[in-house]
């Protein structure tokens, strides 16, 4: 069985959908598939190049036994409508061209937006295989949830992309059932939609005992840390946690931000406006250093901004956090609340409540010496969501749709 998998996102970049098509491929390679990937030459989310790397035209490597080729693409930061649509639409057409040149018996494209399943499409029709649609946000319907395009022609038109996107494809994957419902009440066949929910990788994330030399190099001695990690855009919504922060009391109580993206120079501009003695913003680390960060934590935060939109997904923060044994202080309503009530792992708080945050926040810390309870529910959700049972699933799916019933060796 040979998959070919079009992604913007691969490692060494450490955001969700790298992580996700990553650790999925790993899996499957292990279980006999031959899987090659087609991304960009790393640069997400600054849209500046990792070290050792070139924006080639066409470069390949073997990262685990998948086969990796990497393309040239318009760079740049995510911000910017013009130049942000440039960079999604340089990759679909050159992974397009590159693609031609790779056996396949399946085809898979993974959101956040569609330029990569465009790609995909066709891809498909001149290749005559069947191809997977992976929707990881429903686009372009989260684009205009944090404000970054309002013209409703254009919103329209590319709606109508979407949707023949749905019903060209073989089979649509979903991350939460949210989405399912979602894709099914604009008709798009039941039969069709897939869920195959956001996990994590529990041989990756392991809690680690020893924090105190790690603290003490960032001087959080004795703090009752609340930490964030990952892309800083306009869809997180951390300026309002930034302003929350302005109003926290406790001198123990501490905030460390770790990551980047859009409006990190704003929020980095509005901690120094408000004077926070209570915050600390580092760039993003290493893919191995991750860890490390999360062990000195003592409660992990989850934010997206106020929006009916956001309330369909389930951030994958979430299950990373909680494999690490962390309370969770979730700013998303929806699936990813409920998820988070059910297994009892934290605090929810209302999106954009500032009340509500420090209310959350203050039953926390003030039930901080007794978080065993919360520490078991985080080890069965992160149990339920193992990322290797999840991979396993997708791929049986995807034995469903083999041409001529192919078997995987």
């Amino acid at each position: 069985m040979k998959i070919l998998f079009l992604t913007d996102n691969f490692p060494p970049e450490v955001n969700a959908p790298a992580s996700r098509t990553y650790e999925h491929c790993v899996e499957w390679v292990k279980q006999g598939v031959d899987v090659t990937i087609i991304t960009c030459n790393p640069n997400f989310p600054t849209g500046k190049l990792f070290p050792n790397y070139k924006n080639r035209l066409y470069n390949a490597e073997q990262i685990e036994g998948i086969k990796v080729i990497r393309v040239w693409s318009y760079i740049t930061q995510n911000e910017g409508l013009i130049k942000r649509t440039l960079d999604y639409a340089s990759f679909a057409i050159v992974s397009f061209f590159a693609g031609i040149f790779q056996s396949a018996d399946i085809i898979i494209a993974t959101s956040p937006q569609f330029f990569t399943a465009i790609s995909g499409h066709f891809l498909s029709l001149v290749k005559n295989k069947p191809w997977v649609m992976e929707v990881r946000d429903i686009w372009p319907e989260s684009i205009a949830a944090v404000g970054a395009l309002k013209n409703k022609f254009v919103l329209g038109f590319l709606e109508k992309i979407e949707l023949h996107l749905y019903k060209s494809c073989t089979k649509v994957i979903v991350v939460t059932e949210a989405f399912k419902r979602n894709l099914i009440r604009r008709n798009v066949p039941q039969d069709k939609i897939q869920v195959i929910k956001n996990g994590v990788d529990l041989t990756r994330f392991v809690p680690t005992k020893s924090t105190t030399n790690l603290r003490k190099s960032l001087g959080l001695e004795n703090k009752f840390l609340i930490g964030y990690f990952g892309t800083h855009g306009m869809a997180h919504k951390l300026d309002f946690i930034l302003d929350c922060c302005a109003k926290v009391s406790s001198p123990e109580i501490f905030f460390l931000f770790i990551g980047d993206g859009a409006e990190k120079k704003h929020l980095i501009k509005q901690v120094q406006e408000l004077k926070l003695t209570n915050v600390l913003m580092l760039p993003s680390v290493a893919k191995e250093l991750v860890v490390d960060y999360i062990s000195i934590l003592d409660v992990a935060l989850v934010n997206l901004k106020k929006s009916k939109t956001f309330e369909t997904v389930i951030p994958s923060k979430i299950f990373e956090n909680a494999a690490m044994l962390k309370p969770l202080l979730l700013g998303v309503e929806g699936e990813a609340k409920q998820l988070v009530d059910t297994y009892h792992c934290g605090f929810c708080f209302r999106p954009e409540d500032e009340n509500d945050f420090l209310n959350k926040l203050n039953l926390l810390f003030e039930s901080r010496h007794d978080f065993v309870v919360y520490r078991e529910g985080c080890t069965r959700l992160a149990e339920d969501f193992n990322r290797t049972k999840l991979a396993i699933q997708m791929l049986e799916i995807l034995k469903t749709i083999l041409p001529n019933n192919k078997s995987i060796s």
